[in-house]
């Protein structure tokens, strides 16, 4: 689907460019080493940059050592020192990863292995100035916990606009890292969730050097997007991580979990599988001996693309031996901490939009949907199942356990643009990581396709909700209360499923209102909507069953699919 996303978005910008001369893309920028950046981290010194818009920034700061060889599928290992003055002017090596049009750095090839095991690092950007004690607001960048890298994700306009320090983190991806070792059990557990293990590490060094970058190391928040907002819930819920954070924010998340048998292979066709991953490389003993390209080969792939998915594993030492749900809900770690938890009104039509049964295409680019009522019904009732269970459900839970203060919001943003046969509004709409440049106050998504999904017409209300938004997420790093000045006060979740609405003031602007839902009420919806007919309304019960989520409805027994 992301390789039928950046191909349409690629040609659509290059006929509007064609035509037009349009062009989003920043201007490159000659960047050389400041003088005024210099720190003395525990490992060494380094040196970064200033941003055009006066950000301090460092790149590629190195929190653990290379995880190849011995050091794979183990605990992240301290940094070595360094001696010289060390240049953070560049981007490190992404994490090993199947290359894919949505990462789309310099020499990539789609379908391809890409990246390095020694790629642990940090991005840190901080407003300028002497000031200390600023909150700390740590990124975990999403890509289905198999893709992604943090330089997508560039945190000078937010720490300058909002005078906080930012860092994006890189950790393990895809079978590096989500992996059951063998000879673990619930009896003698061992760690599978190294990407945890890397974000645990990462979060122990942001509070070792919060103070270097001005930052208060007792005032640190995470939050992350999609698999970034899975692992922001992992961390919730791990014990191991208890201690290194204050605050969550959960942006269009993910709550499922594998118990340690399925994640092996030994019950059903689970997607981690590690036993086949095993047998495929010939023995544990080339574990650690194999090559990265040997190990990722060992995975079914299909036109680049995941068949057997690595996922988060309920291994009872990164987090425990229950679902993540189940464990929201216990005495722990979530029980005290702050949380923010939202989704995209039109989270799935970034991916219906590739699904050649609801979507035609003309002239082999422009993409709309063959009936706008049943793609927009579909869109609606899946947004809703997947709201149910990372906003409802995570709320829910949290509440139960005791936690006072939990947030929740909805992404509403539906004003793309258009060019010829495709209507961004209408085929993604508010769809999912739309928010994300909103609250980096950097409008940069789809790459080649931006200048038609942010237009001009729409850039003076943009960044208005952009402003807000950031100010939101920070007052909450800040304060525990997200606020805005001159905005709608944003309300606790509470017993009436309080939300705030983040829309621009072209629509309904910033808004609150109760917003409850359940697996009932979705059903009885589905039922009588008058947009479906009976056939169309059993596609649609298929459809949300098939969304992986942690509860489903049953298909009617009319329906004979």
């Amino acid at each position: 689907m992301m390789k039928h996303l950046a191909k349409t978005a690629a040609a659509l910008t290059f006929t509007v460019a064609a035509i037009t001369g349009c062009s989003q893309e920043e201007p490159p920028v000659v960047i050389t080493a400041d003088p005024v950046t210099e720190r003395e981290l525990e490992s060494g010194t380094v040196v970064g940059f200033v941003e055009a818009n006066g950000a301090h920034v460092w790149r590629a700061l190195p929190y653990a050592a290379d995880t190849s060889g011995e050091n794979r599928w183990r605990a992240p290992q301290p940094v070595s020192a360094w001696e010289r003055t060390r240049e953070a002017i560049t981007f490190g090596p992404a994490c090993a990863q199947i290359a894919t049009p949505f990462t789309q750095l310099d020499g990539w090839v789609d379908g391809t292995l890409q990246g390095s095991e020694d790629c642990l690092t940090v991005d840190v950007y901080a407003p300028p100035g002497e000031a200390a004690g600023r909150p700390v607001m740590v990124w975990i960048h999403g890509g289905s916990n198999v893709s992604g890298a943090s330089q997508l994700y560039q945190g000078h306009r937010l720490a300058v606009n909002e005078d906080v320090i930012v860092v994006s983190v890189q950790y393990r991806l895809g079978p590096l890292g989500f992996f059951a070792l063998p000879d673990c059990d619930e009896n003698d557990p061992c760690a599978a969730n190294f990407a945890l293990l890397d974000l645990i590490a990462a979060l122990d060094w942001v509070k070792r050097h919060a103070e270097v970058f001005g930052g208060d190391p007792e005032n640190v928040t995470i939050f992350g997007e999609s698999a970034g907002g899975h692992n922001v819930a992992g961390l919730l819920v791990s014990p191991l991580a208890e201690g290194l954070y204050d605050r969550a924010i959960l942006q269009s998340g993910l709550m499922d979990s594998f118990a340690v048998p399925d994640a092996k292979g030994a019950t059903g066709e689970a997607l981690n599988n590690s036993g086949d991953v095993i047998d495929r490389l010939g023995g544990a003993d080339r574990l650690r001996t194999a090559t990265v390209d040997e190990v990722f080969a060992a995975y079914q792939l299909r036109d680049g693309m995941w068949l057997e998915l690595p996922r988060m594993i309920a291994d009872g030492v990164t987090i425990p031996n229950t679902s993540l749900k189940e464990a929201m809900g216990q005495s722990g770690p979530s029980q005290s901490v702050p949380v923010i938890t939202g989704t995209n009104k039109d989270e799935m039509k970034l991916f219906l939009a590739f699904d050649d049964t609801l979507v035609k295409t003309t002239l082999g680019v422009f993409r709309s949907a063959r009936d706008q009522d049943f793609y927009d019904a579909a869109s609606e009732y899946s947004a809703r199942m997947w709201r149910l269970n990372a906003v409802h459900g995570v709320a829910d839970s949290l509440i139960a356990a005791g936690n006072t203060k939990v947030y929740a919001y909805q992404f509403d943003w539906d004003e793309g643009g258009s060019f010829l046969f495709t209507d961004f509004a209408e085929l993604f709409g508010a769809a999912h990581a739309f928010e994300i440049p909103f609250v980096f106050n950097r409008f940069q998504l789809l790459g080649q396709g931006d200048p038609i999904l942010f237009t001009k017409k729409t850039e003076a209300s943009r960044e208005e909700l952009s402003r807000a938004m950031g100010a939101y997420w920070a007052s909450f790093a800040r304060s525990d209360i997200p606020a805005a000045p001159g905005q709608a006060a944003w309300p606790s979740y509470g017993e009436n499923s309080s939300t705030i609405i983040f829309d621009s003031t072209r629509d309904q602007g910033i808004v609150t209102r109760s917003a409850p839902d359940s697996l009932q009420s979705i059903v009885s919806d589905l039922q009588a909507d008058p947009r479906l007919d009976a056939d169309e309304r059993c596609a649609m019960f298929q459809l949300l069953v098939n969304i992986e989520a942690l509860e489903a409805p049953e298909i009617p027994a009319s329906c004979s699919l």
